[in-house]
């Protein structure tokens, strides 16, 4: 993988809006990003609307100008393409999408990603990096016992008519001109478990126990003279097995930045100790969670991190890495 100069992240979508807790140097704040773009009023229908989910615009300054690439889509198209529109982000420019895995809250505004992207591209396919094992009916089992089930991933075929070049692979890949890598399936060996309360079905329609969840994969890039920044959907992995496999894969380089869904909620929340000491191995610089992370494990991050490393996700919010 080639190291690029520098990375700004666009959150378009993620749980939490916060439009005016101050941030740190390298984090320009919603009301900053909005009033960038032209804000002249506080007004709801103005500011950016969060939701369950995720997406983030990277865009990487290389030797040969801007490669972006969207990562994830968030569960909500209005609200993919109010944010984006609001926060003065042209998909039009994305060179590629990473899907992280196959889950709604992620998934679903894909082909609203398409359309948007394709504005100005209508005789090119997007390439759209997913895992084949994405597209499975799953659902979540409640504490009460009853099934939760998920809005099914759009289709090969459904995104195929949408202009993507859909590239399904379980295996790691470098993309974008070998600007930004994409991983394989995850190596499981640490004290994590997966997410015990997700299921999905098999070929007889029966609900089965899918707790690995094999077919999420984390994106990366490398800064020059900082190191690897590490993108993660909601590390059902675990975010520990997510360093120590990014740490493998980039034996020469240290771990810079940590960015994405940690899913330290229910049913993890007793897994929040013990991840935070297992990650004081990586001496990261940047730690930026949020989605599924929780309130409590940010909290946890904070008081053990600092602010000066931890800055929780907000969308609207950029990053600049």
């Amino acid at each position: 993988m080639k190291s690029i100069k520098n990375l700004t992240v666009s959150v378009l979508i993620d749980n939490t809006t916060d439009m005016f807790s101050s941030r740190p140097d390298h984090v320009d704040s919603e009301l900053k990003v909005l009033m960038d773009s032209g804000l002249e009023i506080g007004s709801g229908p103005l500011l950016c609307s969060a939701h369950h989910g995720l997406s983030l615009f990277l865009e990487a300054e290389t030797e040969n100008g801007t490669k972006s690439v969207l990562f994830d889509a968030g569960p909500d198209p209005s609200g993919l393409a109010r944010n984006s529109n609001h926060m003065g982000v042209s998909l039009e420019n994305t060179d590629a999408i990473v899907l992280s895995h196959g889950h709604f809250d992620h998934a679903e505004a894909l082909p609203k990603a398409l359309e948007l992207i394709k504005a100005d591209k209508k005789d090119n396919p997007v390439p759209l990096y997913v895992h084949p094992g994405a597209f499975v009916k799953r659902a979540a089992k409640l504490p009460d016992g009853n099934m939760l089930p998920y809005t099914d991933v759009p289709s090969v075929d459904f995104l195929t008519k949408k202009g993507a070049d859909v590239k399904t692979s379980s295996k790691e890949e470098t993309i974008v001109d070998d600007y930004f890598y994409v991983s394989g399936e995850i190596p499981r060996n640490s004290f994590e478990n997966g997410l015990s309360n997700h299921y999905k079905k098999d070929d007889e329609g029966n609900w089965t126990p899918d707790p690995d969840i094999e077919d999420e994969r984390f994106l990366a890039v490398n800064i020059k003279d900082k190191g690897i920044a590490i993108f993660t959907g909601c590390s059902h992995a675990g975010i520990v097995n997510v360093c120590k496999h990014a740490a493998e894969v980039f034996k020469d380089q240290p771990l810079y930045a940590l960015v994405g869904g940690l899913h330290l909620v229910y049913p993890n929340e007793n897994l929040i100790d013990e991840t935070i000491e297992e990650l004081k191995q990586f001496n990261f610089k940047v730690i930026i969670p949020g989605h599924c992370t929780g309130w409590r494990a940010i909290n946890r991050f904070i008081n053990e991190f600092g602010e000066k490393i931890v800055d929780p996700l907000a969308v609207g919010t950029k990053q600049h890495l």
